[in-house]
């Protein structure tokens, strides 16, 4: 494991830094944001005068505002409506694409035997004129010399097996394994 090179100390100070740092974006942000709120609202619904207005006017700007309340509802209604049916069609869009899916199965592939000299064409091109015989590069063995080696190998097990049976029979083998030896 690799140490790092700052201390747990200096690790822990720059953690609570970066800490401090982000809750005052983050109140700054909020501040921000009340200030939109409120730049917007003064923009698109400026403060009503009631002061100094008979009750009639009063009920005609009651009238005015409910009218202009309706005539929100109405876009808000068919914005949800709209969404909605957007929401429904994605989706059925989304089942019938899994429908779909499902009806096709996908076949089974096949092996092809390729010989190395496509594989080369294919991976080179045809402009590249290699040919590549596997059995020319192949070691070739000698038929003597593994003859050679089976007759050595394979011998008479079964012979003079009375003979080595018994203590006596491993006594000779021991002699025999220590002449070698020396």
């Amino acid at each position: 494991q690799r140490k790092s090179k700052i201390s747990a100390s200096r690790k822990l100070m720059l953690k609570s830094l970066m800490v401090a740092k982000a809750k005052e974006e983050l109140e700054q942000e909020i501040v921000e944001k009340d200030e939109q709120k409120a730049k917007y609202l003064d923009e698109k619904a400026p403060p009503i005068q009631t002061s100094g207005l008979s009750s009639a006017e009063l009920r005609t700007l009651c009238e005015e505002l409910h009218a202009r309340i309706d005539v929100v509802d109405e876009e808000r209604y068919d914005i949800e409506a709209k969404v909605l049916h957007n929401t429904r069609e994605i989706k059925d869009l989304n089942i019938k694409v899994l429908d779909l899916r499902g009806k096709f199965k996908r076949p089974n592939l096949r092996r092809v035997r390729v010989s190395a000299d496509a594989i080369l064409r294919s991976l080179l091109g045809s402009k590249h004129k290699v040919s590549l015989d596997l059995r020319a590069n192949l070691k070739s063995v000698k038929k003597e010399d593994t003859e050679k080696e089976k007759t050595v190998e394979v011998s008479d097990w079964r012979k003079n097996v009375e003979a080595m049976s018994g203590m006596e029979g491993r006594k000779k083998m021991f002699d025999a394994a220590k002449g070698q030896n020396q």
